[in-house]
């Protein structure tokens, strides 16, 4: 779709799948060490407001805003993009199927991250199987 402005041709704003993975990694990051996007984007010198463009995918981050990103949030530049869709045609290169976004997202919620921290807190691996058992009965029929 293209818009036509001042008689300049422009493409509808359509976020790449890319672009959005390494935003939710860098969200599920802050997130993990209890940071706001005020401070993450003060240490940035920008707005929390682009940080929010950043984490939704709506505008993207360059080589050198992504290294610096890397280092505020002390994870290597290729935590961000573990899990990457791939586009339709293109090779996953180790044969790995990717990861289902609903893990991705459900991982970057403040919910899904809570609980994650809650649960690995717990040692006994046969309260970890009965707390998952307890889970797929009250998701019942959801699960499948």
């Amino acid at each position: 779709m293209q818009e036509y402005l001042g008689g300049i041709v422009k493409q509808a704003a359509n976020k790449n799948p890319i672009d959005k993975h390494v935003g939710s990694r860098v969200r599920l990051r802050r997130m993990m060490l209890g940071m706001s996007q005020s401070t993450l984007g003060d240490g940035l010198g920008i707005t929390f407001q682009q940080v929010q463009k950043y984490e939704k995918g709506t505008n993207r981050m360059g080589a050198s805003r992504l290294q610096h990103i890397s280092q505020l949030l002390q994870v290597p530049v290729p935590f961000f993009f573990e899990g990457v869709p791939h586009l339709p045609g293109e090779s996953t290169g180790n044969g790995a199927a990717p990861s289902p976004a609903y893990v991705d997202e459900f991982l970057a919620s403040s919910d899904g991250l809570a609980l994650t921290k809650a649960f690995m807190q717990i040692k006994d691996m046969r309260t970890r199987r009965r707390i998952v058992e307890l889970v797929e009965e009250l998701a019942g029929d959801d699960l499948n």
